[in-house]
């Protein structure tokens, strides 16, 4: 009885609210890549993780969706079992993973790490027909003296720039990297772009050139308002 008043035909809600011209605002959880159509099978979720899970979840149709901003960290993590191409082990990783508290927030599970990986990026770009990126915890890699970006892989002596077809092959593939110089002053807390070092822009600009998305927001701390956004960007003008 309690929870009654709150049941309602929420297609039906989103549509009049739609027609009213009030904004949306939709939020999706876990991620691409354990997208129990589109993820690495079978170490997957059982729900849909990517823009489609808004049509078969809420009863949206579609062209109701405007524009997508995708969200990445400016490094790789996974939970649980399957392939992670860049994944990073040993002292080195286990730094990563304590910096960014990468845990579960409900298990308290370890996640794992990794280099930033544009080949998983640029596949989750095209599903969701992302706009724009958010890239977040880049705070994470204050103080590295230099960050690796996985631009493609080599598998069975062919280079790939796409994910291949299966989790298989994906198991198999060897992540192709460039080595980008890290920067030594803090990004923690910082508000403008201008304000990050020389380094961490190049970085930025970087991830934009080979994932071919415009990041127009970056996460530089918990608080949320350790938050840049981006002028004129897609975020900018969702905010005005």
């Amino acid at each position: 009885p309690r929870l009654e008043p709150l049941v309602a035909n929420v297609a039906k809600l989103l549509d009049e609210a739609g027609q009213a011209e009030q904004r949306i605002l939709f939020e999706g959880a876990q991620g691409t890549m354990l997208d129990v159509d589109h993820g690495t099978y079978p170490f997957v979720s059982s729900s849909n993780g990517t823009v489609g899970g808004i049509c078969a979840g809420l009863g949206v149709p579609p062209r109701a969706i405007g524009e997508v901003l995708g969200v990445a960290k400016a490094y790789s993590t996974r939970v649980g079992s399957g392939p992670f191409p860049t994944e990073l082990g040993g002292a080195f990783g286990e730094a990563l993973r304590e910096s960014g508290d990468e845990y579960g927030a409900s298990t308290g599970r370890p996640r794992r790490v990794g280099w930033f990986d544009a080949v998983v990026v640029r596949h989750a770009a095209r599903l969701n027909g992302l706009d724009a990126l958010a890239l977040t915890k880049l705070d994470v890699l204050d103080g590295l003296s230099e960050i690796k970006v996985c631009t493609h892989y080599r598998c069975a002596d062919q280079e790939l720039t796409d994910m291949p077809a299966g989790g298989a092959t994906l198991a198999r593939c060897e992540p192709q990297y460039e080595t980008l110089p890290g920067w030594s002053s803090p990004t923690a807390g910082l508000r403008r772009f201008e304000d990050l070092p020389v380094e961490a822009r190049r970085y930025i600009a970087r991830l934009e050139e080979v994932t071919g998305q415009t990041v127009a927001l970056v996460s530089t701390g918990s608080d949320r308002h350790d938050t840049i956004v981006r002028p004129e960007s897609v975020v900018e003008r969702w905010l005005a």
